[in-house]
């Protein structure tokens, strides 16, 4: 399935149900068995199914299989790393099992945890992205520092949210090239694993103008996780208080620190369903 967030846009595979054919062998796997994620080259296909050109194209790919809860989901980047959260496919796949289901609220598994979404009406979604982690260890930095002051020109703040995320809060986020500033950042020292980048203006009273760079992705039109980061940093930093607008370069999205979690709602968009071909995932082998 192709799905989008407000732009920030996914290639969900539903490893519930039907066979997943095995590229490297040519086999038929039963989506279902144990393991079956294992036996397939999702790295590789996440690079193949990416490009724009030769593929799909996305920021990230999404697998869902079954799980404790309702459903367990995994991330892939568009250059073929794991990604620990992903909240606009979280999100999207969120509602998409909602229409399925014919039910209001979901218990889904990822590797950032347990993640909880609901039908919040309107067509908008809301997903509990869980507790920030905010001890340098848990984000991972490289060493121990304060996370709400980085040692870094600008001074930022890291985040994690089931992926580290780094927010500078600049006084005009249009004005930055995200370009040459994201690149920058996603691979600076501090950050062993790679960072997700921001930049954050205040526009307003609980109001933030957000640019996102993502690790493994480059600039996105919206990204879930970052929101909540950015959302958690300005409450931290005391810009704003714990429940906020953020405005990215695909719409808007409304965050809210509460005591259970990091909640953020938004609308999605399923675009398309349809089958991979043997030809395509062939060429993997």
């Amino acid at each position: 399935m192709k799905m989008h967030g407000l732009g920030n846009d996914f290639v969900v595979l539903d490893a519930r149900k039907g066979d997943v054919l095995d590229a490297r062998k040519g086999d038929v796997l039963d989506a279902r068995a144990s393991g079956v994620l294992d036996a397939l080259d999702l790295d590789a296909l996440a690079v193949a199914l990416g490009d724009r050109h030769r593929g799909i194209g996305f920021d990230q790919m999404a697998v869902i299989s079954d799980g404790r809860g309702d459903a367990h989901l995994a991330f892939w980047n568009a250059d073929g790393s794991r990604a620990g959260a992903c909240g606009n496919a979280t999100r999207c796949i969120a509602r998409y099992l909602m229409d399925e289901s014919g039910r209001d609220a979901l218990h889904l598994t990822t590797e950032r945890g347990d993640l909880f979404a609901r039908n919040a009406g309107g067509g908008l979604t809301s997903v509990n992205m869980g507790a920030p982690q905010t001890d340098w260890r848990d984000i991972p930095l490289a060493e121990a520092m304060d996370t709400l002051e980085l040692p870094v020109e600008g001074a930022p703040v890291a985040t994690g949210m089931g992926n580290p995320h780094c927010t500078f809060f600049v006084e005009d986020a249009e004005a930055v090239v995200l370009e040459q500033f994201g690149p920058r950042y996603e691979h600076h020292p501090l950050f062993p694993e790679r960072t997700n980048v921001q930049v954050a203006s205040l526009t307003g009273a609980d109001h933030l103008r957000v640019r996102v760079w993502e690790r493994g992705v480059g600039q996105t039109l919206a990204s879930g996780s970052s929101s909540c980061a950015v959302a958690v940093a300005a409450a931290r930093r005391g810009l704003t208080g714990r429940r906020v607008r953020v405005d990215l370069d695909g719409g808007a999205l409304d965050v809210e620190w509460r005591e259970d979690g990091v909640w953020m709602t938004g609308p999605t968009m399923h675009v398309a369903s349809g089958a991979l071909t043997a030809q395509f995932l062939g060429s993997l082998a």
